[in-house]
């Protein structure tokens, strides 16, 4: 038997993670096709716009679903400590949409078509204001509170009412309203959901002290205080070729001309970035409105939604994924921040100690997901995302609406066994992204011991530092709010 969970806890095959993953429950007869079949076939391709229902189907049923109700590795494993990066929950469109939107939506009421789908776009109501600027939206606060139920659901014995009035738990955010919102929101379902704390009068001040959100730009928007990346990337006109160059390539232009045709405008007048926000609105009135038969919808069938798609991967790529270096070295600071967490609580169990901070939750962006990823390895392609080669994308692994919807998460769970054959074997990490084992890109494997992930990412670990990675000189700039 122990020989069993010693082969188990090396090395974890797939065929391991699809058992784990299998043991499922639906609340409906029909299953998963009868779940899947109520998301609009579009849904699959918004990107960093897409659903988190998108990824986990078996939440329309029923939202509070986990799909493993016990700790994932044995029962001889305790978790020992949990640490996560969590993207906000759905928001409004930014401002910088909203604006683009206007101005589509003011071609469309110009447009002398009498086609029933120009009268219906024309009859819609335009009821984005610029006010709304990204901000979370009520079922973004339902997003974030029913994560932390479920996160809590999976490993009771580190969300417990005494770490969390004992202040055990770590709550740290970016500075935008969205992420600060969608803390507060994770805090109050595991209060109030989870724990089933009381909720405070309308006089007290709401929550505990320390469990407040603790803003940290400089860890959550890393990118913004990269100058190497603001200045070599995002405020570089050359950096996005690739994208500019797909904008004007035969799959955006036979999209663009279909669009031009359907609303009867001049097709110079439209370009690419019309076009995307005009899907992109399709995708707000389903996150927003769970509006799935939206007239905005009815403009795009699913080979245009294709290309919708990689119109928004390779900007992911080029601006924060493989595409550049600094992309994903200027998430050091995160990385390294992740397993000094770690770090501290083996040196802690060594001790005999209590973990001081069991639960660590940290809230940021999909720009802030995105490079972490890529500076681990995961999700990397062999041939990197170029324009010409749009007809590979289905086969990608860097398909963004898979990886960083909205309320995506990247958990590390750290374990320590009992059945472990020496003191280094004692301490095991998994990780989760978006609640399904994640493998590890060195081993292809769901379970690694501690030392021997810290030995594979030593590089990181030990040489990417941040103020070198990030120096450039007498250049200050701030980098644009997520696109």
């Amino acid at each position: 038997m122990r020989s069993a969970l010693y082969t188990y806890r090396k090395c974890a095959p797939k065929a391991a993670q699809i058992l784990l993953l299998s043991v499922t429950c639906f609340c409906s007869a029909g299953g998963l096709d009868s779940v899947i079949n109520k998301s609009p076939k579009l849904a699959l391709y918004f990107g960093t716009k897409t659903r988190y229902e998108e990824v986990n189907p078996f939440l329309m049923e029923n939202p509070l679903m986990v799909t493993r109700k016990r700790d994932l590795l044995p029962n001889t494993c305790t978790p020992l400590q949990i640490v996560s990066v969590i993207r906000h929950g759905t928001r409004y469109p930014t401002k910088k949409q909203i604006q683009k939107l206007k101005k589509m939506y003011g071609l469309i009421e110009e447009s002398a078509s009498s086609s029933e789908l120009v009268k219906e776009l024309q009859s819609w109501n335009m009821w984005y204001d610029d006010w709304m600027d990204g901000q979370l939206v009520k079922k973004g606060e339902e997003d974030m509170k029913n994560l932390a139920y479920r996160l809590a659901t999976l490993f009771p014995s580190l969300f417990t009412s005494d770490k969390f009035h004992k202040c055990k738990m770590s709550f740290t955010t970016s500075s935008k309203h969205r992420c600060v919102d969608s803390t507060k929101a994770f805090i109050s379902g595991l209060a109030h959901t989870y724990l089933k704390l009381p909720r405070p009068n309308e006089d007290e001040p709401e929550g505990v002290s320390c469990t407040s959100p603790v803003v940290n730009d400089t860890l959550m928007r890393f990118f913004d205080h990269c100058e190497k990346f603001v200045v070599q990337v995002e405020d570089n006109d050359t950096a996005m070729h690739e994208l500019d160059k797909f904008k004007e390539g035969p799959e955006v232009r036979r999209v663009l001309h279909k669009i031009s045709t359907l609303l009867s405008i001049p097709e110079k007048e439209l370009s690419a970035d019309l076009i995307q926000v005009a899907f992109f609105t399709c995708s707000f009135e389903l996150a927003i409105n769970n509006v799935a038969n939206s007239p905005w919808c009815r403009l795009f069938d699913e080979e245009d939604a294709k290309v919708m798609e990689y119109l928004n991967d390779l900007k992911q790529y080029w601006k924060r994924g493989y595409g550049f270096d600094i992309n994903t070295r200027s998430s050091c600071n995160l990385f390294q921040h992740i397993f000094q967490h770690l770090d501290n609580a083996v040196s802690e169990s060594r001790r005999s100690q209590q973990i001081s901070t069991p639960v660590v939750m940290q809230f940021g962006h999909a720009e802030t997901l995105l490079p972490l990823l890529a500076l681990m390895g995961l999700f990397k392609d062999e041939k990197p995302l170029l324009a010409d080669n749009f007809s590979k994308h289905l086969e990608q692994r860097f398909r963004s609406g898979r990886i960083v919807p909205y309320a995506s998460n990247l958990v590390f769970v750290l374990y320590h066994c009992d059945f472990a054959e020496s003191p280094r074997e004692e301490y095991q990490v998994q990780m989760l992204l978006n609640e399904n084992l994640l493998p590890f890109p060195h081993s292809q494997q769901s379970v690694c011991v501690f030392e021997d992930l810290k030995k594979q990412y030593n590089h990181l670990l030990n040489r990417c530092h941040v103020k070198d990675e990030c120096q450039l000189t007498n250049v200050t700039h701030t980098s644009e709010d997520e696109l």
